[in-house]
């Protein structure tokens, strides 16, 4: 059965592969975020997902690669990682109290079968009210500085989230279920039971 290899660096989605205790190694991708105005953030999100993939499955041909990109969208704006404190109050407040979207583009590489599959989920996510008390509070916790959105719904973050439609994974960063469905159709395996 070949192994899984997750083309990322990120702590968030290694969590989700551990929390089902599905096996796989990590290795960072080090391909370049960067953000061309002519694309829609499902196309932006989809394409850096796929960059990912590749440039790690060239060193892992018989291996199943899955590379993902997760973002905040409000209004069209991709709202990326802040640059600094300044910029996670200027994020946090314009999702308070609103409805935004986190997509995800997620690829799938085996490059031994030539197969290479590229999709995307979306999630609906509405913020309560924020005080900016509550929002420099938050940025005090440090949590923001390295997250798309300036959030994260598994940790305090969770406390802004009043409602969401859609995959709960997603917003963490790795729409789980999408990427069981993709496997099963494409790849004829499934995150169950490995």
């Amino acid at each position: 059965m070949k192994e899984f290899v997750l083309a990322t660096s990120s702590p968030r989605r290694k969590e989700i592969f551990e929390r089902f205790n599905i096996p796989y190694i990590a290795v960072e991708s080090k391909v370049e975020e960067r953000l061309n105005e002519l694309d829609s953030p499902i196309q932006y999100t989809m394409g850096l997902a796929f960059e990912k993939a590749y440039y790690v499955s060239r060193s892992y041909e018989d291996s199943i690669v899955i590379g993902a990109d997760t973002i905040v969208v409000f209004e069209d704006q991709i709202l990326e990682k802040p640059r600094d404190e300044d910029d996670a109050f200027r994020m946090l407040s314009i999702l308070s109290g609103k409805v935004h979207e986190v997509i995800s583009g997620i690829s799938i590489i085996n490059l031994s079968t030539n197969k290479k599959v590229v999709d995307y989920d979306i999630t609906q996510v509405k913020f309560r009210k924020l005080t900016e008390d509550l929002i420099h509070k938050y940025i005090e916790s440090k949590e923001p500085l390295d997250k798309s959105g300036s959030y994260g719904i598994q940790g305090f973050g969770g406390l802004f989230v009043e409602s969401i439609f859609g995959s709960y994974y997603n917003v963490i960063g790795l729409p789980i279920v999408k990427l069981d469905e993709l496997l099963i159709k494409h790849f004829n395996i499934s995150l169950i039971g490995r």
